[in-house]
């Protein structure tokens, strides 16, 4: 039912990201959108668009190190998919589609005055931004794509909802606790146990009857039931190829089950003039909190703003 999802408004994996509420779409829906920075005309923001389930969380501590890296006024936007975080769940259930989502991102510019803009995209959310650059290819002035190609790793979906579905049930705050430690301790090797209690929080919660609670739209995890770990998914190397004009950078973690290797290896194949990177010893999502893996998109995003702002070469005479 609609309205019925809410994230607790005390919630610590929010609490340094305040956000406005932008209605979008349907009336009855709204986006969470947190602003960084100061926007103005002809400046070029970073916008950043979390993985399937995921929420503007996983970018907390990029949003800081990328504007002290680019500079403290750089605007930075993180943005909740409706469904996900803080925004609303879709009143159509069938409408939870990249394409659908990919529009929204441009209703989400233009009420900010955005008519270009650096995207850094997450697995699902990298996705959306193939299909934004099929809808809209003047709004993407640079694109960086994180664990994210035109064909999901289908052992990564089925594993996905088997976690979701464990985690699902009363549990006590220190069985959650030692539930997820398990779950994320293979996929962050070597990460403090409170680095792994924190990434929990970014997506779940316990409620006061002891419950789990997702941070997103429960229909989502109807969305990739039928997933095996044999199956054959449908390559859209259109959408990817849609960005094709676009400055862009590609980035894979190196135990990430969403991304295959192969399917890493011909994106950059088919875009030679790519940056690429391998964010070594983490799975998805990428946490982007230092310096060392969150330099290579400043490196960037500082290239696309100079190219941006270099005067166009006269003719010869």
């Amino acid at each position: 039912m609609f309205g019925k999802r809410a994230a607790p408004p005390d919630h610590p994996a929010f609490a340094s990201l305040p956000v406005q509420l932008v209605a979008v779409g349907d009336a009855r829906e709204q986006m969470a959108v947190h602003v960084a920075g100061r926007l103005s005309i002809g400046r070029m923001p970073i916008v950043c668009v979390p993985g399937y389930h995921r929420n503007m969380s996983d970018f907390t501590e990029f949003c800081g190190l990328v504007r002290r890296m680019v500079g403290d006024d750089q605007p930075v936007l993180l943005v909740d998919l409706k469904g996900r975080g803080r925004s609303s769940d879709r009143v159509d259930k069938s409408w939870y589609v990249s394409t659908i989502d990919a529009r929204d991102l441009v209703q989400i510019c233009a009420t900010f005055a955005i008519d270009s803009a650096i995207f850094v995209g997450q697995g699902y959310g990298g996705q959306v931004l193939m299909a934004l650059g099929a809808e809209r290819p003047t709004l993407i002035g640079g694109v960086a794509l994180i664990d994210s190609g035109p064909v999901s790793d289908p052992r990564g979906l089925v594993r996905l909802r088997n976690n979701l579905k464990d985690i699902d049930g009363p549990r006590s705050a220190a069985g959650l606790r030692s539930m997820f430690r398990r779950m994320l301790g293979s996929d962050y090797p070597g990460a403090p146990e409170t680095l792994l209690d924190t990434l929990a929080t970014r997506a779940h919660y316990l409620d006061k009857r002891g419950r789990v609670q997702p941070l997103f739209d429960r229909h989502l995890l109807k969305l990739i039931e039928g997933f095996e770990h044999d199956d054959v998914l449908m390559a859209q190397w259109p959408l990817f190829n849609a960005l094709s004009p676009m400055p862009m950078m590609m980035m894979r973690t190196q135990l990430t089950d969403q991304l295959r290797r192969d399917v890493f290896e011909e994106m950059m194949k088919r875009r030679r003039d790519a940056d690429s990177y391998i964010i070594e010893g983490q799975a998805s999502p990428a946490l982007l909190n230092s310096t060392e893996d969150v330099e290579p998109i400043a490196d960037f995003v500082r290239q696309v703003i100079k190219n941006r702002a270099r005067p166009p070469e006269r003719a010869s005479a």
